[in-house]
């Protein structure tokens, strides 16, 4: 039997820890790391804040990550299958997964589109007025659909090709030269004039900013960027042979996120303070400011195709774990071909996402409780869904489950060390659940006025 067949009733494998890392680590490196992490430090403490995001990673998202994985192995099959693998009354919490996935993707895909589109003209250099730009294209119904096409066949073909051939074997490429891009670009931006300022505001530590709210900033930080929810680490999971270490691959996957958007601070402030443009958070800084930066910049137009390249990358990774969340799903309950599924599935995704993509042009005036189909599809996902996960899942795991099983799953039946598994089973029990509905919480305003 080979070694993309074995265990788990003939499902598919890894071929070992370190493709299983670079493609759950790509499932986390999204653009939200390169737009928003800088700012958040920068604002928040700089280097006060990374101790803090830091201290988060430890106690919130390594924890959660073996969580996740562990219900994958233990389950072998998609979310929805593994979940129920384990308790036939949980697989509800595995279909809420799939359809945070397929809403995440519906609106992500846009995203995607848009950085293509900068790639293409990166090369023959953007328009004096990236404001400018930025609105026509994005009201352009055309140009929107095209892209978001093209961003989509990208995504299937390489989910269509397997998880050895396509998803790892793409991930192995992608995630080293995403980091070659961003040191590239760090190289330049900190050798530029006046890049000091963007570097001091970025780490120059200001325990005086650490309020309440900048810690729960880091929590939430923290909890989205590592993709927990998405039913992406359980389905990712579920290919992770019985050998291998999941605590250790846990912290291997948070360390990768954490690197590359510390790298991107580098790679994106310095120069955006070099040159006098006032920094932002959100697609502004990446559409916007970033290209009228690069326009400045002596050898701008081969940089900015260097960083359009490279946020391609981190969205391709996190695109194709959407994906193969819904496709898994697909072909276990269904019993449809791997090819089938992945073509009928973005089928579907693109069906909700063209409004996505129409929301800033020719749709911008409808709106579903106030927001448009884009803003919809991204409070949908990253405010109630992803944390409602977290939160079952902790439960699952720690009073359905029992921690006593996923202590065996984690520690492979006891074959190797984890000496702080006492410490995440009670994090994951006790503390882990009330963190996350904090989250919740004040993440959704609606809820604090229920209180008022």
């Amino acid at each position: 039997m080979s070694k993309q067949t074995q265990e788990t009733g003939g499902a598919p494998k890894w071929s070992g820890s370190f493709g299983f890392i670079m493609a759950a680590a790509g499932s986390a490196v999204g653009m939200g790391n390169l737009w928003r992490f800088p700012m958040l430090v920068g604002e928040s403490g700089g280097g006060a804040f990374v101790l803090v995001y830091l201290i988060c990673i430890f106690l919130v998202g390594i924890p959660l990550i073996i969580a996740e994985i562990s219900i994958g192995r233990a389950g072998g099959k998609d979310a929805f299958g593994s979940y129920k693998a384990l308790n036939s009354k949980w697989g509800g919490v595995g279909i809420l997964a799939v359809i945070t996935s397929f809403i995440g993707l519906s609106y992500y895909a846009v995203l995607g589109g848009w950085v293509l589109r900068y790639i293409f003209v990166s090369v023959t250099g953007l328009p004096k007025s990236s404001e400018e730009f930025f609105v026509s294209f994005t009201s352009s119904t055309g140009s929107q659909i095209i892209y978001y096409l093209v961003f989509m066949i990208i995504t299937v073909a390489i989910v269509v090709m397997g998880i050895q051939k396509g998803i790892e074997k793409s991930c192995k490429v992608m995630m080293p030269l995403l980091i070659v891009c961003l040191i590239v670009i760090v190289i330049r931006s900190c050798t530029l004039p006046g890049a000091g300022k963007g570097i001091r505001f970025f780490l120059k530590p200001d325990f005086s900013k650490l309020t309440p709210g900048v810690f729960l900033s880091a929590l939430g930080q923290v909890f989205f960027s590592l993709s927990l929810g998405t039913g992406a680490t359980i389905t990712y999971g579920a290919y992770l042979g019985k050998d291998q270490n999941i605590p250790k691959s846990a912290a291997s996957i948070a360390f990768f996120d954490t690197i590359v958007a510390m790298i991107a601070g580098f790679a994106i402030l310095p120069a955006v303070f070099a040159f006098g443009f006032s920094p932002e958070s959100g697609p502004s800084l990446m559409f916007q400011t970033l290209p009228a930066v690069f326009d400045e910049m002596t050898g701008g137009k081969i940089f900015g195709v260097v960083f359009f390249v490279l946020v391609l990358f981190a969205a391709i990774s996190t695109s194709i774990a959407f994906l193969e969340v819904v496709v898994s799903f697909a072909v276990n309950t269904f019993k449809v071909s791997r090819a089938k599924a992945s073509v009928i599935s973005a089928a579907l995704i693109t069906c909700l996402g063209i409004p996505c993509a129409l929301s800033f042009g020719i749709w911008s005036d409808i709106k579903i409780a106030g927001r448009t189909f884009f803003d919809l599809g991204d409070y949908l996902v990253s405010n109630v869904s992803l944390p409602i996960g977290g939160i079952l899942a902790c439960i699952f795991i720690g009073w359905v489950w029992k921690s006593k099983n996923a202590e065996k799953e984690v520690t492979n039946n006891g074959r190797i060390s984890f000496k702080l598994v006492n410490v995440w089973s009670v994090l994951i029990k006790f503390i882990l659940p009330i963190v996350i509905l904090i989250i919740f919480i004040t993440s959704n305003p609606w809820i604090m006025n229920l209180f008022k």
